[in-house]
């Protein structure tokens, strides 16, 4: 049997489970790749070098076993190779975070927020950390800035402590235990947020994956709003606190658009592009916080 074969018999075992899928990729085949891949040791991103390689009937069984460990858990692939990727970038995860998966990944490789920040942009808050990944990729993208990432999980600051290590950016991320703001240390220049929102009908009907990861990461009440309406009632609080003049707020929403919408109705928002559309992920300023009359002409890329 070669490595293809073995990826392909995978992936029909996958699809005839009918597991699910969404923690970094989005097929059998795909889900098949990645976990023979590693089972094998190979590059990850390299099947074409590796897909006529001969397998061992050893590998072949060591391969079935966690596949069959995939289907019989139900645990997303990550937790059971203990890596996940954004951007290219390899993250350690376990059960004690959430997967990483934030859209907001893309902004900041891409530099669609680049327009809304500035040399005196110095300060990050990554809120809702998780395994640390965003706050990761922030000090990548913005090589002169300190980032502090915050979240109520001691056991996902420990596994955010592995990332931020590995990485060796100890000396520009600082981790704290937070419940949303109250122990954060701003103002920030820049506050990015991939926070709890799923609704609570949507959570009933999870795939099994999904309802492996940490219920605090996903749920946030009847309309999945609980946390972001506590955020935003907190800056507009003690903006001086949290945020500089020209400070602006990532927030990741998921597919929770309308309920966004309906909890914030005035609320003046730039919606900003990423592979699933232009409703996942939207940017507030300081100024439509304080003031949700007053909108300011997006830069490039955004729409309101």
């Amino acid at each position: 049997m070669t490595v293809i074969q073995l990826i392909e018999h995978s992936a029909d075992r996958l699809e005839q489970a009918h597991v699910g899928y969404g923690h970094g990729t989005t097929n059998a085949f795909d889900e098949a790749a990645w976990l023979v891949m590693w089972r094998l040791g190979l590059p990850i991103d390299d099947l074409d070098a590796a897909a006529d390689q001969a397998v061992s009937p050893e590998q072949a069984e060591q391969v079935r076993q966690l596949i069959e460990k995939r289907i019989t858990t139900r645990k997303p692939a990550a937790y059971l190779t203990r890596q996940a990727w954004l951007q290219g970038v390899p993250f350690y995860v376990d059960e004690r975070a959430i997967v990483p998966r934030s859209f907001i990944a893309e902004l900041l490789a891409e530099g669609t927020i680049d327009d809304w920040l500035s040399d005196k942009t110095q300060r990050v808050l990554d809120l809702c950390t998780g395994n640390g990944s965003l706050a990761v990729l922030a000090a990548m993208a913005y090589p002169e800035v300190t980032v502090d990432g915050a979240d109520i999980s001691p056991d996902a600051l420990a596994v955010a402590r592995i990332n931020v290590d590995q990485h060796e950016l100890a000396d520009r991320i600082t981790l704290l235990q937070s419940n949303g703001l109250q122990s954060v240390q701003g103002p920030y220049d820049l506050i990015l947020c991939n926070p709890p929102y799923v609704n609570a009908q949507s959570m009933k009907a999870l795939p099994a994956e999904y309802r492996a990861e940490p219920e605090l990461a996903l749920a946030s009440g009847e309309d999945g709003m609980d946390f972001t309406r506590q955020l935003i009632a907190d800056l507009r609080a003690q903006p001086d606190h949290y945020m500089t003049p020209d400070a602006v707020l990532v927030l990741e929403i998921g597919n929770e658009r309308e309920h966004f919408e309906r909890a914030f109705p005035e609320l003046p928002v730039f919606w900003l592009p990423t592979s699933s559309g232009d409703d996942q992920v939207l940017l507030i300023t300081r100024e439509a916080l304080l003031s949700p009359y007053v909108l300011r002409t997006p830069p490039q890329g955004g729409t309101t």
